[in-house]
């Protein structure tokens, strides 16, 4: 660990944040070699912080072996200039067991996923987020998506109860439940757009006051995805709607053809350009052929914005 708690939830508060893909070999083995370029990569350019086995770099398809090689080469090849934050969930045993191997190769922090498959009251929530909190000495963000969205009152209690607890991740992108978080809560807590392209909703997140989200197609189009951050943050908003039209619109348009292509389209993306990672796992799917050829068009698209 190279950061303090303060120095993580500064580092999510403003800037770009980014989620790699994870990449695999042709045999579908994790290849830490290709991982390790890309982020090198990565950390070239304007970023603030990079979330390690997250859902796009399909944390949920990972081996805990395999979670352990990926944290220990992040925390090597970003070499301090930046928090690394890597994942932990499932249950609590086992988001435990991810926190721990996490906070032992180094990372700065972890970004809480939501339990497995059960529907789950707000008083569970808040005690299964608490006990993984206590497993660990780094920062956590909880993620608030899927059948793990807290209350207001639920972010509050649990906030109270960790101090390790420095941020929040919405994936529900319902801005009115956002709002009355972050008024409940305050600044106790950073605040990050997480819903997938979140940049599609960069603009309500910032009404709101989120600074910043998690950029998955920084992976094929950085420059483009940076640009539009700046933009955002700049009050430009002839160019935020021009890339929004131009670029992301169109992206949502082919991302919601068939479920899990949040993940599918950005490991297209990156073979696209030039910098393979492999295929996802199972369930997730590639994409068609066709669909491949509407993205490289999206991305040759990208190099003028």
């Amino acid at each position: 660990m190279s950061f303090t708690r303060a120095d993580v939830k500064q580092a999510i508060s403003d800037g770009l944040l980014s989620f790699p893909v994870t990449d695999f070999d042709a045999e579908g083995r994790f290849d830490a070699e290709s991982y390790s370029r890309r982020l090198e990569w990565f950390i070239s350019h304007e970023i603030s912080a990079v979330f390690v086995a997250g859902g796009t770099g399909e944390f949920f398809n990972l081996s805990q072996d395999e979670f352990r090689e990926i944290v220990r080469l992040a925390v090597k090849v970003v070499d301090g200039k930046l928090p690394v934050i890597a994942s932990a969930g499932l249950s609590v045993a086992t988001g435990s067991a991810f926190a721990k191997i996490a906070e032992e190769e180094g990372a700065d922090g972890i970004l809480l996923m939501p339990p497995y498959l059960t529907e789950c009251p707000q008083d569970g929530l808040v005690e299964y987020a608490r006990q993984i909190c206590d497993s660990t000495s780094i920062s956590v963000i909880y993620y608030n998506r899927g059948n793990g969205v807290m209350k207001p009152a639920s972010v509050q209690r649990l906030a109270d109860a960790c101090p390790n607890l420095i941020g929040l991740k919405d994936g529900k992108g319902d801005m009115q439940a956002l709002n009355r978080i972050i008024k409940a809560v305050g600044d106790r807590l950073a605040y990050v757009g997480g819903v997938p392209t979140a940049e599609i909703m960069a603009e309500a997140y910032l009404a709101v006051g989120v600074n910043t989200y998690s950029s998955a197609v920084f992976n094929f189009v950085p420059d483009m995805a940076v640009a539009f951050y700046k933009a955002l943050r700049a009050g430009d908003s002839d160019t935020v709607r021009r890339i929004s039209r131009e670029f992301f619109l169109p992206f949502v348009d082919l991302r919601d053809n068939k479920s899990g292509y949040a993940v599918s389209l950005i490991k297209a993306g990156t073979e696209i350009i030039g910098r393979p990672s492999g295929s996802v796992r199972a369930p997730l799917e590639m994409p068609s052929a066709e669909e491949q050829k509407v993205l490289e068009t999206l991305i040759e698209r990208a190099k003028g914005l």
